[in-house]
C-alpha cells in the first residue's frame, strides 16, 4: 500500500489518498476533492439526479464549464459510476453544439462519462448554438427543435438514456426524447448530473 499526496480540485488542499489492490479490484476511483468540498454538494432526492443545485455546484460548473477546466470531469466519477455501471439502456449524452464546443474546448458532458469509465454513444446533433439558460422559461417552451439525428445516425427500437448536466425546465431533454422517439427508440428515460 503506497500513500500518494495530491491536491484537491476544487480548493488545492492536499488530499491523502491511499493505492491498493482492494481499489483496483473494486473500481474504486482515486478521490479528487477534500471532505470539506465534498460536504459542500447537497445529494438530489430524485431518482433523476445525483445532485440538487446550490451555490458549491454553481462555482463547480463555473469552472468546469466556462473556465474550461476538463480536469473537474473527474470530481464525480466515483458517483456517477456507481450510478450508471448497470444500466441497461444505452446512454446518449446531450451534445454541444460544434461551435460551442470548439470555444469551450471539450465536451463537458462527454467528459464526465468518460471519466467514470461509463460507455455511451451519440446519435444527435445540437441545432442551435444558443444556450437554453440564456432563455427565460417562456422562451426555452416555445423554442425551436434543438436537436436532429447526425447524419448516418441509426436508432434501434430499444431503451435510450439521455444524460445532462442540469436539468431546470426540462425543454433540452423533451426536445432530445422526441427526435429519439420518432426515429424509431423504444423508449427514452433520462439522467442528469443536477436537478436545477
Amino acid at each position: 500500500m503506497n500513500k500518494i499526496e495530491t491536491l484537491c480540485l476544487l480548493c488545492s488542499r492536499p488530499l491523502q489518498s491511499t493505492f491498493s489492490w482492494k481499489i483496483l479490484l473494486t473500481k474504486q476511483f482515486q478521490p479528487t476533492i477534500c471532505d470539506r468540498c465534498s460536504a459542500r454538494f447537497e445529494y438530489s432526492s430524485t431518482v433523476s439526479a445525483l445532485y440538487q443545485y446550490n451555490d458549491a455546484m454553481k462555482d463547480y460548473l463555473h469552472q468546469y464549464k466556462f473556465l474550461q477546466d476538463v480536469a473537474l470531469a473527474k470530481v464525480f466519477r466515483q458517483e456517477l459510476h456507481a450510478r450508471l455501471k448497470h444500466e441497461k439502456a444505452t446512454i446518449i449524452p446531450i451534445p454541444m453544439h460544434p461551435l460551442k464546443q470548439s470555444e469551450r474546448t471539450f465536451s463537458h458532458m462527454e467528459e464526465l462519462l468518460k471519466a467514470a469509465t461509463i460507455p455511451f454513444v451519440q446519435l444527435l446533433e445540437k441545432t442551435t448554438s444558443e444556450t437554453q439558460s440564456s432563455k427565460n422559461r417562456e422562451q426555452r417552451i416555445q423554442a425551436a427543435p434543438l436537436f436532429c439525428l447526425m447524419t448516418g445516425a441509426h436508432v434501434e427500437h430499444k431503451e435510450y438514456l439521455l444524460f445532462d448536466d442540469i436539468k431546470t425546465t426540462g425543454t433540452t431533454l423533451r426536445h432530445a426524447t422526441e427526435i429519439l422517439m420518432n426515429a424509431g427508440a423504444k423508449n427514452v428515460k433520462s439522467f442528469t448530473l443536477i436537478n436545477g
